[in-house]
């Protein structure tokens, strides 16, 4: 009998970790090839993660809820054949080294009580953790208290897995008088904080939210793990970007009438519906080539000009929850490549399809807000990018129709487009010209195009 490592597959180029959510397969199991062993979740999708041989599931190594290293071993399979990876570790040798002294015994012994502390980490809106963080605080015995005194060399002084790993190599080699004396220094540290605190005026104070008192007739429901991770997005957005929006109307009378003309046909030879989202799409990107500086995203006191355009369209899932699939490279696409790219990314997104890759690297988002009735809406823009452009619902009106003959009434379709747009770097010039210039290519739409 062979043993067969099951490693974490790379899930994208900025995926370096992913948290067990559940196991699909138990110890003793018969797995065959490609059937998935266990599901996952990154902080932008789930998915499962397959087994890439035939053979017996011997070993689980880690627990639902653990966090894992791309490229780890997470389960042991036994396979017919020979070993196709090392399993086997080295066997240990036996622990010769001499004791360590009374004082280093001392800090060994603080060090393995402190974990058993099973105080949970949790984030607050100045301190962010991230679940591998959280998950060498828990292994480590690391407090809450503690791990709130690490200074952080991250994003915004987030404490990152080798600000914390530093912290325990001198956390657990220095001598116990050095300990204490950090210990104390961090005690008057936060003495001091809480003076300043207590010495500031109110007015500084953040307001705290009003208590909710659940009645016995009422239902708690628990966020989703994804309905968290978007509650925190959009929180975030708005505390980063400046968020302004400018509004447009747009003429799609053309539009509406040119697909009511093709969609039978498109859809006899292509076996796929032409909705309009490829062609907003394609008035996007092309508004995006003559105003590239909505194309762009801010790091510090820098902006980063964006060379592909590579569009989201915010999609929602039977859960209520949203996700951004991109378009990559949307400026590159005929209408024909856009209307098969949207449906094959939204239909992968209602079937919870889709892999890593397809939400990243997203420049600029689509949202169609008018799917639910609504005719305009006020989006958040999607970090970190500057500006969001939302879809209102297409509207049957009566409206100035201007000829050479003159002014007449009549009914035409109708739809407003709301751009919101990061005023720090975004001003109202061209978040205005940018959205005018989609109504303007909607406007200019060639009734006699094929596809």
């Amino acid at each position: 009998m062979a043993k067969f490592e099951l490693k974490l597959p790379k899930m994208g180029e900025s995926v370096a970790e992913a948290t067990i959510t559940s196991w699909l397969k138990d110890v003793g199991d018969t797995i065959e090839a490609d059937e998935a062993v266990l599901e996952i979740a990154t902080d932008k999708v789930d998915s499962e993660v397959p087994s890439e041989v035939d053979g017996v599931l011997v070993e689980k190594l880690f627990n639902a809820d653990d966090v894992v290293q791309v490229g780890q071993t997470i389960a042991v399979i036994e396979t017919e054949g020979e070993d196709t990876n090392e399993t086997k570790s080295e066997p240990r040798e036996p622990d010769t080294a001499p004791k360590p002294p009374k004082e280093a015994a001392d800090v060994a012994q603080t060090v393995t009580a402190a974990k058993t502390i099973t105080e949970p980490i949790v984030s607050s809106e100045d301190r962010f953790y991230s679940p591998l963080v959280r998950n060498i605080a828990k292994k480590e015995g690391i407090s809450q208290s503690e791990l709130d005194t690490i200074s952080g060399k991250g994003k915004d002084g987030r404490v990152t897995k080798n600000d914390i790993k530093s912290y325990l190599e001198t956390r657990g080699s220095a001598p116990a008088e050095t300990q204490k004396a950090d210990d104390a220094n961090r005690t008057a540290t936060s003495n001091a904080v809480e003076a300043q605190k207590t010495e500031a005026p109110k007015t500084t104070e953040k307001p705290k939210a009003a208590p909710i008192v659940a009645s016995g007739e009422d239902e708690i429901i628990e966020m989703s793990r994804m309905g968290k991770l978007i509650s925190k997005h959009m929180v975030d957005s708005v505390q980063t970007s400046a968020h302004v929006q400018s509004f447009i109307e747009a003429d799609v009378t053309n539009i509406w009438n040119w697909r009511n003309k093709h969609k039978a046909n498109f859809k006899k030879r292509e076996g796929e519906n032409l909705t309009f989202t490829p062609i907003f799409m394609e008035a996007v990107a092309k508004a995006i080539r003559d105003f590239p500086l909505i194309n762009i995203a801010v790091q510090g006191d820098n902006i980063i000009k964006k060379k592909h355009i590579n569009l989201g369209m915010a999609a929602a899932l039977g859960d209520g929850n949203l996700i951004v699939p991109v378009i990559k490279d949307a400026d590159q696409l005929n209408l024909l490549g856009m209307a098969k790219k949207v449906n094959d990314l939204a239909g992968r997104a209602r079937e919870n399809k889709l892999s890593p890759d397809d939400i990243q690297g997203g420049t600029y988002t689509v949202t169609n807000v008018g799917t639910f009735g609504s005719i305009m809406g006020t989006p958040i823009i999607n970090q970190p990018q500057v500006a969001i452009l939302a879809l209102g619902a297409i509207r049957k009106v009566p409206a100035v129709i201007e000829t050479p003959e003159g002014d007449f009434i009549g009914i035409r379709y109708k739809m407003f487009l709301s751009h919101s747009y990061d005023h720090r770097v975004v001003n109202g010039a061209l978040g205005g010209q940018f959205v005018k210039a989609v109504k303007d290519y909607l406007e200019a739409w060639d009734v006699n195009r094929e596809i």
